[in-house]
């Protein structure tokens, strides 16, 4: 299920959407320069390594520092591949610039940053002996899936779903997209649980983490009254082009 266009009113100017894509792309390619000597030695420092947390001593000895929970924060802006960073980048445009505009710009970037640390805390927990590096903002990104659809339930997601090589675009409410996506990381991290090979380096229960964080924090939001908080476009359903849609008053633009 790959997002193409989506109805939700989306940030005009989806300053820290903007800034996260550019941030993860700009190391990724940083890092694809250097040779593989020096990312193992930044993957070692910077990639969250369960055992560093749960094994100070086996940590140590393998040159790791326990006391260093950097980890937590910067594994999410490091990418492992194309195809890795591609895919997150996509669905953060997706995404995210619906959820800036709802919880404003300082809202959507806490709900992305712990959203990333709630992420790690459930695989460091479920996986408290991995000696793998972990690293991707996946988990972040699971957040803001959850948050859109607790937040847009009835918006319509364009989803492509392959059959074979014909694309199909099918539209498919938010709420829908979330629990079938959810559902999806259900199955692979309880397979993955049973059977660790099947992971196929893919942190599924971080994915799990993060989503259940970002439904929590839509519900806490919505609890607390948060409405707009930028102007907004919309996709337009024929041509997918952006038009103007709703505009808050004054009090609470942010710009």
């Amino acid at each position: 299920m790959i997002p193409f266009i989506d109805t939700a009113p989306r940030a005009a100017r989806p300053v820290v959407v903007l800034a996260l894509i550019a941030v993860n792309s700009l190391i990724f390619l940083w890092m694809r320069t250097l040779p593989t000597s020096e990312v193992n030695a930044i993957l070692v420092q910077y990639a969250l390594i369960p055992v560093r947390y749960t094994d100070p001593m086996l940590a140590r000895a393998g040159g790791l520092d326990p006391s260093n929970w950097w980890p937590m924060l910067t594994d999410m802006f490091m990418h492992g591949g194309w195809l890795h960073i591609i895919f997150n980048m996509w669905f953060l445009w997706i995404f995210g610039p619906a959820m800036e505009a709802r919880f404003g710009r300082l809202g959507f970037a806490t709900l992305y940053l712990v959203g990333g640390i709630a992420a790690n805390i459930v695989h460091l927990a479920t996986h408290p002996d991995s000696t793998e590096p972990v690293l991707g903002a996946s988990g972040a990104i699971a957040a803001v899936i959850a948050a859109y659809a607790v937040t847009y339930p009835a918006a319509r997601v364009i989803t492509i779903i392959p059959i074979w090589i014909i694309p199909l675009f099918i539209p498919v409410p938010a709420f829908i997209f979330g629990i079938v996506w959810f559902a999806m990381q259900i199955l692979q991290g309880s397979s993955e649980l049973v059977s660790p090979d099947m992971a196929g380096g893919v942190a599924w229960w971080a994915h799990i983490g993060g989503f259940v964080f970002g439904a929590l924090f839509a519900l806490f939001a919505s609890r607390m009254g948060y409405g707009m908080q930028t102007p907004t476009t919309v996709w337009a359903s024929t041509r997918g082009k952006r038009v103007p849609d709703i505009r808050p008053g004054p009090w609470n633009q942010r710009w």
